[in-house]
């Protein structure tokens, strides 16, 4: 004897569960970078206790790979090979992810004094 199959009806709780799952979330990213690893710490620790002033939520910081940058350079001219000088630059890089920010986030976050040496990129 075959069996009957019963096919639910959807619910209205699970097609508001699958629209709220197509809806793209706005998130705003913001990628920061600089020589100086206190600096860039500071920074970060400012935008954050920005963020949760205003009731967000903050995903972050998240340490990027430094990148390392070395140059060697012969101290004299071509007689003295063997003296060299080496030298190198490291760039630190954070990241700081802000999931559904509101208006007065972004309107503090662009009123927000950042020491110098800082290089921000703010992406939606």
């Amino acid at each position: 004897m075959p069996r009957a199959t019963v096919h639910k009806k959807d619910s209205p709780a699970s097609k508001a569960e699958t629209k709220e799952k197509q809806l793209p979330l706005q998130k705003l990213r913001i990628r920061l970078a600089a020589y100086d690893h206190k600096v860039i710490d500071s920074s970060c620790k400012q935008i954050i206790d920005t963020v949760v002033r205003e009731g967000c939520d903050v995903i972050g910081p998240i340490p990027l790979p430094t990148a390392i940058k070395k140059w060697t350079v012969n101290r004299s001219s071509f007689i003295h090979k063997d003296a060299r000088e080496q030298y190198e630059m490291r760039v630190h890089k954070r990241l700081i992810d802000i999931p559904n920010p509101n208006a007065r986030v972004i309107e503090s976050l662009s009123s927000l004094n950042l020491p110098a040496g800082v290089d921000i990129e703010i992406k939606m």
